[in-house]
């Protein structure tokens, strides 16, 4: 009896190890996701007469749980959760698109404000990059979103199928980067501080705990960097993507900011920016509490789990996850574009259901380092 008792105690130990717990944070994330789509598509069929209670449920439920799956991989991938929802929801849901955008952007503005108190009370997010970063952030967003409205009021189905489109490209560079590892450096080098970054005095010491030291870096291209983030918020704005992903890089290679600051200022920049980016669309009604509010606590509830999961899995697994997600929604987006600009008339589910397979075979296979390629790139 003791015997066996040991057999299952090992067992369920080894479920809470790699690489079987990224496998069951893979299959969790697909079922849910799965399950959520399915949820928000059948409450999104509004009825002759208007919307039933019934729709409205499977909604706030499709949404929360839609949320909670996003939110234990991008807590995981150490990226916000705007850069999976807006295009998934945007390839495989009838919602419209203004609303994914605008409620993908309070998401983002949301997660931004919640960290930044603590970031700027321990001195690691850089307030001064983070104010003068705002100026080109908010003004990009703002351009990008009234960008949004007027190609969704006046392009039609051809507008909505070249979002789509430019959306799909986008996700698949994000893909690449991914594969990639991107190009971060933790302590970045500053040679030379030009005459501009120097008069806006943007340097700023702050306490590394990990060293017990006090760090004072430079500043530098501070011109290049406010034109870099106003790029970054043209790309926000119009797709509602969030920018974490984006602004931590730039502010890290562009500017020569570490890591870290770097990522906590990300987070101040876009909880300020995003205000900015909203009001064009909360002045035509595309922001409604009814998608905001659960998607609000699945981030929360499902970040939790995340954050306990993160602390036992491997990085390179979840990276592979979400290469995964990505590269699958980046074939949605494809699709659902091609349907609305007319080069093919339907994709059936049997289409969706084969590459969805494939996918997960091939991130199977990278998990458990059975893809040769990418484990000899590593």
């Amino acid at each position: 009896m003791s015997g066996t008792g040991e057999t299952t105690a090992k067992r369920k130990f080894k479920l809470f190890q790699s690489p079987w717990l990224e496998l069951s944070v893979l299959c969790l994330s697909v079922v849910l996701s799965y399950a959520a789509l399915l949820m928000i598509s059948k409450g999104a069929e509004i009825p002759p007469g208007g919307m039933a209670m019934s729709n409205i449920t499977w909604l706030l439920i499709g949404f929360f749980v839609l949320s909670f799956a996003i939110a234990v991989i991008a807590v995981l991938a150490g990226i916000g959760g705007g850069v999976i929802y807006s295009p998934l929801m945007l390839a495989f849901t009838p919602v419209d698109s203004l609303i994914i955008r605008a409620t993908g952007l309070v998401v983002a503005m949301f997660s931004g404000i919640v960290s930044s108190g603590l970031f700027m009370k321990t001195g690691i997010a850089n307030f001064k990059v983070s104010i003068f970063s705002t100026l080109g952030y908010g003004l990009g967003g703002f351009v990008g979103a009234q960008g949004a409205i007027y190609v969704a009021r006046n392009m039609g189905a051809s507008g909505e199928g070249a979002i789509r489109i430019i959306l799909a490209c986008i996700v698949l560079l994000l893909v690449v980067y991914f594969i990639l590892g991107g190009r971060k450096m933790e302590w970045p080098v500053v040679k030379r501080v030009d005459r501009f970054s120097r008069w806006l005095g943007l340097r700023q010491p702050y306490y590394e705990q990990s060293t017990n030291e006090v760090v004072d870096y430079q500043v530098t291209r501070a011109g290049w960097g406010l034109f870099c983030v106003f790029c970054i918020g043209l790309v926000s704005g119009f797709f509602g993507m969030g920018a974490g992903w984006a602004i931590v890089p730039g502010l890290n290679l562009v500017m020569g900011i570490p890591l870290k600051v770097a990522a906590a200022s990300s987070g101040v920049i876009i909880g300020m920016g995003d205000c900015i980016t909203l009001w064009p669309y909360l002045l035509i009604g595309a922001i409604i509490p009814l998608f905001v509010a659960p998607w609000l606590v699945g981030q929360i509830l499902g970040g939790i789990l995340g954050a306990h999961v993160l602390i036992k899995a491997k990085s390179k697994a979840i990276r592979y996850i979400l290469i995964g997600i990505m590269f699958y929604t980046s074939f949605g987006l494809f699709a659902n574009a091609f349907i609305k600009i007319g080069l093919i008339a339907n994709v059936s589910g049997a289409v969706y259901l084969i590459v969805l397979g494939i996918v997960l075979v091939l991130t199977i296979l990278a998990i458990t380092e059975k893809l040769p390629r990418l484990r000899k790139g590593e």
